[in-house]
């Protein structure tokens, strides 16, 4: 039975933009940039409109008594659209990702055989309060040949709205079909379970947001899901130096991502040998920074200024400015602790031992781990050729880094001699 029998509204939806995925993934490469620009010149000029329709939003959402986390990541600000701006138009100057050959990893015979990029087809991206994030999403969609619909949070219908109604317009201006960018809101009362099951006509779901947000996702969908991940990642603190300045930077660096947290260092585990009074002095810095601070009960007993740890908090995000501290004996157990805990995107290790950095990133199963190095997540990276939509932390071709690969697959070719 069709999810959407009895709501006739959401399936034009998918329709629509399964139809213009099929003309999307044969356009050129030069028109889709120039839909990127509209995109990015219509939002620059839209600023005032969309932060009207955030306000709106806001003032609903504290009527409500809506947690301020959510309210922090729902509310828009020049600078947030300004960065989004960029995005798209840094977009628009990157290499079409398309129609990309290459020499296929085996050949049939006497043909000669090559793979080609193609696109997806349709993107349903299920988003939780960042009304930014619609905008980025359909601008990795255009550039990749795909179309998307957009599903975002009942907080930020107003936003998601407005920021949806420029993008169309902009697509719609450049000569794109109809339903590149399509917007479920909250009027065609569809559940997430409603779109997720229409799996003949949406090629890949990408929910975004709160841990409970993507297992709810990934447990209704009859699509194929790119889960995202954020916050929860761990690092370990070795004994083999004095690495107490590092591992402040590494901390600190990490939460520097605005406005999602996407690998902040949320634990540390600290090697029993590695402990002294440095320790102390870390706390300290971090306080005066602004962290909240916990450690297990070991540590309690030392430093008695840090916040108790519930069990259950190993294993999931705090999505602010929180660290948890723990005892491990080695890296043996460290790696055992990650392996079980952690979100699984992006782990750290601050060592001076090359055998134990190696230990490390062969041991710990995360789809990125980093080497004395800060996994701050940046979706404009000041290197390289490239802008993300976030982080997934499942296995397969597209883990690690969202980007405009992910949303691509590849097309296996055979051309004949026409002998037979």
């Amino acid at each position: 039975m069709d999810a959407f029998a009895e709501n006739p509204q959401p399936i034009a939806i998918a329709k629509r933009a399964h139809g213009a995925a099929l003309k999307l993934g044969i356009t050129k490469g030069a028109q889709r940039s120039r839909a990127l620009m509209a995109m990015a010149e219509a939002l620059q000029r839209s600023f005032d409109d969309i932060l009207e329709a955030n306000t709106l939003d806001l003032e609903a959402c504290r009527e409500m008594a809506v947690p301020d986390l959510v309210l922090d990541w729902l509310k828009l600000t020049p600078e947030r659209l300004d960065s989004t701006v960029r995005i798209l138009q840094r977009l628009e100057e990157l290499s079409d990702p398309l129609r990309r050959m290459r020499t296929a990893d085996y050949q049939l015979g006497e043909e000669q055989s090559y793979s080609q990029s193609t696109p997806l087809g349709v993107i349903a991206f299920i988003y939780e309060a960042f009304p930014e994030l619609g905008a980025i999403a359909a601008g990795l969609c255009i550039k990749s040949g795909n179309s998307i619909i957009l599903k975002g949070s009942t907080e930020a219908s107003h936003s998601n709205a407005a920021i949806a109604e420029v993008m169309q317009m902009a697509v719609a201006e450049a000569g794109l079909p109809v339903g590149s960018i399509e917007l479920v809101t909250a009027e065609h009362a569809t559940s997430i379970q409603e779109l997720v099951t229409q799996e003949h006509y949406v090629n890949l779901v990408i929910p975004y947001g709160r841990t409970s947000l993507i297992q709810r996702v990934v447990r209704q969908s009859t699509a194929p899901v790119l889960k995202s991940a954020m916050g929860n990642c761990y690092l370990y603190w070795s004994p083999s130096g004095s690495l107490v300045d590092m591992v402040r930077w590494t901390i600190i660096e990490s939460h520097a991502s605005s406005p999602d947290p996407v690998n902040a260092i949320e634990k540390v585990l600290i090697n029993r040998q590695t402990l002294s009074s440095s320790f102390g002095t870390l706390l300290k810095s971090l306080q005066e920074k602004g962290f909240e601070l916990r450690g297990d009960d070991e540590l309690r007993e030392s430093f008695p200024q840090l916040l108790p740890v519930n069990k259950n908090e190993w294993g999931n995000a705090y999505f602010t400015k929180t660290v948890a501290f723990k005892l491990v004996d080695d890296l043996d157990t460290a790696i055992g602790w990650i392996n079980r805990y952690s979100s699984g995107h992006a782990d750290c290790i601050v060592t001076e031992s090359y055998q134990e950095s190696r230990q490390f990133a062969l041991g710990v199963n995360s789809a990125s781990t980093y080497i004395n190095a800060s996994p701050r997540f940046s979706r404009n990276p000041l290197w390289g050729d490239a802008v993300f939509l976030g982080m997934s932390n499942q296995k397969g071709h597209r883990r690690g880094l969202i980007g405009l690969e992910s949303l691509t697959t590849l097309k296996h070719i055979v051309q004949g001699n026409g002998r037979f």
